[in-house]
């Protein structure tokens, strides 16, 4: 698959494209937006750090994407900043949020880094570990699925969206997962024995050939 490349933006932070999203609703304060975002869950899906917020609105108030509204002032509190989307705001933002939608972007999870270097383990560790990772996984997947239940008692799909795309990626990696493990113990991965054989003798497979499918050693 071909991947298109996304535009480059002036600000690549999702948090920045959080935070216009959130001015779209009406205009905030820096902490009204952080509370915002934490009220309505936004955390479980972009990694808020609140301490850096107060950053990101300066710079989308630098490139003209959010402008002083109203500057409040209530008793002796220090004085509070309105901030608003301005025009520019929205262009960037449904742009963004176009490109992010229409566009599949390559990412780099973890755990894929460890599945790429997963021959410098034995694979009888490789087991071991996989079945924790699949308790853990059907742990996930139940405490989400619980939890989405509950939510649409009270909210409507619309906003839920984010929670079941999360739920049905843990279940497809549990899937995985469980698939790769019935091979590992049944012994029929590809290659498993030579695998082994590395782990046993420290030698090295030279050339592609040495790695032989199950059922076709001499």
């Amino acid at each position: 698959m071909v991947l298109v490349a996304m535009k480059r933006r002036k600000l690549g932070n999702p948090l920045a494209l959080a935070v216009m999203a959130t001015l779209r609703q009406k205009p905030m304060h820096p902490y009204e937006i952080a509370q915002t975002l934490r009220r309505q869950g936004k955390d479980a899906s972009t990694k808020i750090n609140y301490g850096s917020l107060y950053t990101v609105v300066q710079n989308l108030e630098k490139h003209g994407f959010v402008a002083v509204t109203e500057v409040e002032r209530q008793g002796n509190r220090p004085e509070r900043t309105i901030y608003g989307l301005t025009d520019a705001g929205r262009e960037e933002m449904v742009q963004w949020m176009s490109d992010l939608v229409a566009v599949p972007a390559k990412e780099f999870p973890i755990f894929e880094t460890a599945l790429s270097l997963l021959g410098v383990l034995h694979p009888d560790d490789v087991v071991r570990l996989l079945r924790e990772r699949l308790n853990a996984l059907e742990v996930q997947a139940a405490s989400a699925r619980g939890g989405l239940e509950k939510l649409y008692e009270t909210l409507p799909r619309l906003f839920l969206i984010e929670n079941e795309y999360q739920l049905h990626m843990i279940e497809a990696q549990a899937g995985w997962v469980r698939g790769f493990l019935r091979e590992l113990q049944e012994g029929s991965l590809p290659g498993i024995e030579q695998w082994r054989r590395f782990h046993e003798t420290g030698q090295v497979p030279q050339d592609l050939d040495d790695w032989e499918a199950p059922g076709t050693e001499n």
